[in-house]
């Protein structure tokens, strides 16, 4: 019974899934609430165009399919920003002018790059591009820290060369750690992302390890999402979660309404 609050629909660049079509999966697994969470990538590398998230009329569409759909499941409103140091301005603009539930900050774009297209792996060792992608993250945190949950910390590990074959949280635990500190620090929360078990990585992203030691540091904030882009994958491997969860010694998980948390406790 968790709440799927990572989820997109055609108003993302890499979706064509009606938010309906999303709303109906949800139901139909039983899930108490979800929250949609469309990408806006401003100044997306070769095709800038791609993630422009068309915030009047998605604003709308989740306004109506709440009306619609309030007296079977809770539907919140939220967005994934693709962070990155010289956008902090125009993000915080954008924030000023709409009243989210909820603001998921990620990074998809290293210096110009994301780590998804093989040009990314053409200048960098694997080692060299996973330690570039998490030092991008502290550059965003320190430039613009104005969301609720970072995203899918280990995103790049979906998609280098070996992907999580010769990963760990201890290689890249300096940085990683002073990534979590930072957050913590902040009041911010992280996710546990499903997804990591729809690309077969065989683990939720971020790692269990990083889970376990952003609560370790102190950490509370953590939401779950399965990063669905069609209905068949909303609330993917959520069965796994709560053991996930307990294990790395959370009690509660997290929603958030009006971008204040609640937090729920996880059920055996």
């Amino acid at each position: 019974m968790l709440w799927d609050t990572h989820m997109h629909s055609q108003y993302s660049g890499d979706s064509d899934a009606p938010q309906e079509d999303m709303i109906r999966a949800a139901i139909r697994a039983k899930l108490p609430g979800i929250c949609f969470t469309d990408h806006l990538d401003i100044d997306y590398p070769d095709n800038p165009e791609a993630f422009l998230l068309d915030l009047p009329n998605y604003t709308s569409s989740v306004f109506a399919m709440q009306e619609q759909y309030r007296d079977q499941i809770s539907v919140r409103y939220g967005i994934e920003l693709g962070l990155q140091p010289h956008l902090a301005a125009l993000h915080a603009d954008i924030l000023s002018q709409y009243d989210f539930d909820f603001v998921i900050g990620s990074s998809h774009v290293v210096h110009g790059y994301d780590p998804y297209f093989p040009p990314f792996w053409k200048t960098h060792t694997e080692e060299e591009g996973y330690r570039e992608y998490f030092e991008s993250i502290l550059e965003n945190i320190r430039a613009f820290d104005d969301f609720d949950v970072y995203g899918h910390i280990d995103y790049v590990v979906r998609y280098g060369p070996t992907r999580n074959e010769n990963y760990t949280y201890a290689r890249y635990s300096d940085v990683i750690d002073e990534i979590l500190r930072l957050l913590i620090e902040k009041g911010k929360g992280i996710e546990i992302n499903t997804g990591g078990f729809k690309y077969g990585l065989g683990h939720p992203n971020p790692c269990e390890e990083i889970l376990a030691r952003y609560r370790e540091l102190g950490g509370e904030i953590i939401t779950v999402g399965a990063d669905a882009h069609a209905p068949e994958h909303v609330g993917f491997a959520f069965e796994k979660v709560p053991q996930i969860l307990k294990d790395a010694g959370f009690i509660y998980y997290t929603v958030f309404r009006k971008r204040k948390p609640e937090f729920i406790k996880i059920e055996d």
